[in-house]
């Protein structure tokens, strides 16, 4: 049961009139917790229906054998009953995401870790899973987090459905205090939620399944050598792709909890307007950068530090944020290189903090530019499955491949053209702004004919899509 299939809009319609009717804020929250289990089992069934991953094994099978190490379920119980020990709780969640993480690294090919995102196994959605508990334990652990005194309230708070499966990493911080006292129906907000729903159903669906994802699949998965032109296509088809997939999910999750009468925080602010790879982390996946950052980052003495040790901890982290996406060489690549870029901007600021001109309208276009340019590169080695495929697309990129092939159709470059340039001129234009006010501005039979627009091209849309990417991690 994916967000983008018809049976989570049945199920959704069903909890949604199901959870409103109850007058017991108990019995609405033991309801919850039900449907999401339910929903759980129904998207791992989904996803190995969708034959997404070669092997089969899934999230429900390491629930139920993870090689003596637990289930997510026991992490769960044990950061609960384990509060006056919140680093013993601590260290068995670790462990058990690194035990699902790596558990199957010798049976991966030799330039893996262990599985990826594209053509392996992994199990679905565990990253976001363990990480939704550690938070609890974790600020438990810093003091800035009272215990719960109901496992129930917990064990909702790291298995609400909407965020369960690709995030935003809810923190238990943020979620707890929610489930005190009941929310009220407001219309206002539920209508807000169903027309957040509709976008990341669109971003998903028609960008980035039916528009870009076709177009970034022919060019990865090409065995020849690809001109410069369809190489730097297909990486940029590939950077709204996932932007797309991934804004989607967190904007339906956002919209779901919002329709429940749950706020959860934003996960992504307009990410290709970023000037700097600074910038850029504080726009993308939000909700990791700053779990990072907080649980980290700054336990590791930040900038607070020598300048030589300082850019060692940029790098530790970036390259524990590539292992987080999983355990192939290829995303400890992804995770060194932003590393790499956000050490060269610190050095870049300090050399030039003193000019008057760094920061007129020319240099800010120019550092956007390069900024999204250096995002891209990475992402060759975030999407190809091995080196070979890297190498090749790079070499495609810089022109190693003078006599390559050109693959992709007039009709596709034109489609990722467009698409590209809507999405970034879209970002820098509400790069300082949100969604919601910039919808707040518009009149209401605009917002009304764009969101029934959406809604006609997700439902002729339909049988393009696929699974979420970030449902892997």
């Amino acid at each position: 049961m994916l967000f983008n299939s018809l049976t989570f809009v049945v199920f959704f319609v069903v909890v949604v009139t199901a959870y409103w009717s109850m007058r017991s804020w108990n019995a609405r929250k033991n309801f919850l917790v039900v449907a999401s289990y339910i929903f759980l089992r129904r998207v791992e069934s989904a996803i190995r229906g969708a034959a997404l991953f070669h092997d089969g094994n899934g999230f429900l099978a390491w629930q139920t054998n993870c090689q003596g190490q637990g289930t997510p379920f026991a992490a769960r119980v044990v950061g609960w009953q384990r509060l006056h020990e919140p680093e013993h709780a601590r260290v068995f969640q670790i462990r058990e995401l690194s035990a699902a993480k790596f558990s199957v690294a010798a049976r991966a090919p030799r330039n893996h870790l262990s599985t990826t995102a594209f053509g392996h196994s992994s199990a679905v959605g565990i990253s976001f899973y363990t990480f939704h508990s550690l938070s609890y334990t974790l600020d438990i652990y810093r003091g800035v987090l009272k215990p719960t005194k109901s496992l129930r309230d917990f064990i909702l708070a790291v298995s609400f459905f909407p965020q369960l499966v690709a995030g935003p990493i809810v923190r238990a911080g943020d979620f707890l205090p929610q489930l005190v006292r009941p929310p009220a129906l407001r219309a206002g907000q539920f209508l807000w939620g169903l027309l957040l729903m509709t976008l990341g159903l669109f971003e998903k669906i028609v960008l980035a399944d039916t528009m870009l994802s076709g177009s970034a699949d022919r060019i990865f998965g090409y065995a020849g050598p690809l001109v410069a032109l369809d190489s730097w296509l297909g990486v940029m088809a590939f950077a709204g792709q996932i932007f797309f997939d991934f804004a989607g999910y967190s904007t339906c999750a956002i919209g779901a909890a919002l329709c429940l009468g749950f706020h959860l925080k934003d996960n992504f602010r307009f990410p290709y307007a970023a000037i700097g790879f600074s910038d850029f982390w504080r726009r993308w996946h939000i909700s990791l950068s700053t779990f990072l950052r907080d649980y980290l980052y700054i336990p590791l003495g930040g900038n607070q530090v020598r300048p030589v040790r300082a850019a060692t901890n940029l790098v530790i982290v970036m390259f524990l944020g590539g292992l987080w996406h999983g355990a192939a060489w290829t995303f400890v690549v992804w995770g060194l290189l932003h590393g790499s870029y956000l050490v060269v901007e610190r050095v870049i600021r300090v050399l030039f903090e003193n000019r008057a001109r760094t920061n007129n309208l020319a240099t800010r276009l120019l550092g956007g530019f390069a900024t999204y340019a250096a995002v891209c590169i990475a992402w060759v080695f975030f999407r190809a499955s091995d080196f070979t495929i890297a190498a090749r697309m790079l070499g495609g990129m810089f022109g190693g491949h003078p006599h390559g092939d050109a693959i992709l159709t007039t009709r596709e470059m034109l489609q990722i053209a467009l698409v590209t340039a809507g999405m970034i001129l879209v970002h820098w234009s509400l790069r300082d702004s949100n969604i919601e006010t910039a919808v707040m501005r518009l009149p209401r039979w605009i917002v009304t004919a764009v969101w029934a627009f959406m809604a006609c091209a997700i439902i002729l849309t339909q049988g393009n899509s696929n699974a979420f990417i970030y449902f892997q991690f």
